[in-house]
């Protein structure tokens, strides 16, 4: 689930930004912290890209 992850985040958000989306971008949605952190505290990778796409705008039909 998390190389998919990855693959999404990359597609998405590009090499260079989707280190910033990673580990910059705090997200109250997951309690203040980034999609980094949640995913080394174990959430679901599942719930942290529905929460980046959220915070970024994604359009739905790219959530996957």
């Amino acid at each position: 689930r998390l190389s998919k992850f990855n693959e999404l985040v990359l597609d998405e958000f590009g090499a260079a930004y989707s280190k910033v989306v990673l580990d910059d971008l705090v997200l109250l949605e997951l309690g203040d912290q980034t999609a980094a952190q949640a995913l080394a505290a174990g959430q679901d990778p599942a719930e942290v890209w529905l929460a980046l796409c959220r915070a970024n705008q994604v359009p739905k039909s790219r959530w996957h």
